[in-house]
């Protein structure tokens, strides 16, 4: 089978994905009615990035950590394609269905400089799990 499809990267990927799912769920939340008010998009999410990014190094370690069947590389970079994948599916979800945002405006978003650095930020959110295995080899 191949690595993309065994139990422990789907079950890692899954919990990835649902925990930085939800600090991302208050972050957000926080971000538009505390922080938005307050200051322009763009800094608001410069704000917000570091720590979702740190968050999600921290969950990533802990969810990888003394598991021999996500130590292979292929395998922690599976792990984050899939989380991404499944963020990319549920902010899709949230932003078309609970938000009211049409499908075009939900991908325009990220033409603009907050939606970029937000898809750079989920990009990178996908990477954690394998950099973490590469820069300990």
């Amino acid at each position: 089978m191949p690595t993309a499809l065994h139990r422990p990267v789907l079950t890692a990927a899954s919990l990835y994905f649902a925990a930085v799912f939800f600090c991302g769920f208050v972050l957000g939340s926080l971000r538009i009615f505390v922080l938005l008010p307050l200051m322009d998009e763009l800094w608001a999410v410069c704000l917000e990035l570091p720590i979702m990014l740190t968050l999600s190094w921290l969950i990533a370690r802990h969810l990888t950590r003394n598991r021999k069947d996500l130590y292979p590389a292929a395998a922690r970079l599976w792990m984050g394609i899939w989380a991404f994948g499944l963020l990319m599916v549920a902010e899709y979800v949230l932003a078309t269905n609970l938000m009211g945002a049409r499908p075009s405006s939900y991908f325009s978003h990220w033409a603009t400089p907050a939606g970029a650095i937000g898809l750079a930020g989920q990009i990178a959110f996908a990477l954690i799990p394998f950099v973490q295995r590469i820069t300990r080899s």
